[in-house]
C-alpha cells in the first residue's frame, strides 16, 4: 500500500466513520477501485486509523469528557451489550465480515429507513431530550449491537437508538460519537493484538503509513463532524438515506458481475 493509498483510505474514514453511511462498505469500494488487496496490514490500518477519528471527536467535545464521572460511566453502560454480543457470537461476526454482499443489502437497507426515519420520529423531535441517562445509554448500546453486522453503520445504529430515546436528531448524533470512544478503542485494541498474536509487526513504512492514516482521518473527522451535526439539524437523514441505497446498489452489482473484493 502506498502513502498516497493511505491517505485515500483515510479520507475515507474520516468521512464516513461518523456518518450513517457505513466505513465498512467505503472502505471496500474505495479498497477496490484502488486495487489494494486486504492483507494482514492493510486490514489492520483500516482499524488502526480509527484513532485518529476517536481524537477529533475528544477534541471537539473536550469540555463534554473532562465534565463529570457521570458521563463515562454513562458511556460504559451504552458500550457493554456490544461488547457482550461481540465476544459471545465473535465466529458469526467474522464470518459476516467476509460477505460483501451483506454489506450491500444492509447499505440499501439501512438507507430505507433513513429515508423514512425523520417522519417516523417528527413527534420525537417535537418534546426532544438532550440529556442521556443510564437507561437510555443501555437500550442505545443494544442498538449499537446491530452495528456488528458489517454495513449497518456504528453511527446510524447508535443516532436511531437516540431517536428512539427522544432524543433531538444533534443530542443523538453527539452521543453516537461519544459511544465511538469506547467502542472503536476496544475494536482498534483487538485488531492490534490479533495481529501481534499471529505472528506479525510492523516495519519502519508500516507505522509511517499508520501516523500518516491517523494525522488525515483526524483532520477530515473533525470537519465531518462539524459539517454533519449543521446539515442534520437542518435537513434530517433522507439525504443520506438515498446515498447509502445508491452506494448499496453499485456494490451489489460490482459483486454479482463477478469484481473481486474484500471486506476490509
Amino acid at each position: 500500500m502506498s502513502i498516497f493509498q493511505a491517505i485515500i483510505l483515510a479520507v475515507i474514514e474520516g468521512l464516513t466513520e461518523f456518518l450513517p453511511i457505513s466505513s465498512t462498505g467505503h472502505m471496500i469500494i474505495g479498497s477496490y477501485f484502488m486495487g489494494i488487496s486486504g492483507n494482514a496490514f492493510v486490514k489492520t490500518f483500516t482499524v488502526a486509523i480509527q484513532l485518529g477519528a476517536i481524537v477529533s471527536v475528544v477534541v471537539l467535545y473536550w469540555k463534554r469528557f473532562f465534565q463529570t464521572w457521570k458521563f463515562y460511566f454513562v458511556l460504559a453502560i451504552g458500550f457493554i451489550p456490544a461488547a457482550i454480543t461481540g465476544l459471545l457470537f465473535n465466529d458469526t461476526i467474522d464470518a459476516l465480515l467476509e460477505r460483501v454482499d451483506v454489506v450491500g443489502w444492509m447499505l440499501i437497507c439501512g438507507g430505507v429507513i433513513l429515508v423514512f426515519v425523520d417522519k417516523f420520529f417528527l413527534k420525537a423531535h417535537e418534546a426532544a431530550d438532550t440529556s442521556v441517562g443510564y437507561m437510555q445509554s443501555l437500550k442505545i448500546g443494544f442498538f449499537q449491537c446491530l452495528a456488528l453486522v458489517p454495513g449497518v453503520s456504528r453511527s446510524a445504529a447508535t443516532i436511531l437508538g437516540g431517536l428512539s430515546q427522544n432524543l433531538s436528531r444533534k443530542a443523538a448524533a453527539e452521543f453516537s460519537f461519544f459511544l465511538a470512544v469506547p467502542t472503536l478503542l476496544a475494536a482498534t485494541a483487538y485488531k492490534l493484538l490479533k495481529f501481534y498474536l499471529n505472528g506479525n509487526s510492523f516495519g519502519q513504512s508500516e507505522i509511517t503509513l499508520l501516523l500518516i492514516g491517523n494525522a488525515v482521518a483526524f483532520i477530515v473527522a473533525m470537519i465531518a463532524i462539524k459539517y454533519f451535526i449543521s446539515y442534520l439539524t437542518r435537513h434530517g437523514f433522507a439525504l443520506f438515506g438515498y446515498y447509502r441505497i445508491i452506494a448499496g446498489i453499485i456494490l451489489l452489482m460490482l459483486y454479482y458481475f463477478g469484481a473481486q473484493m474484500e471486506v476490509m
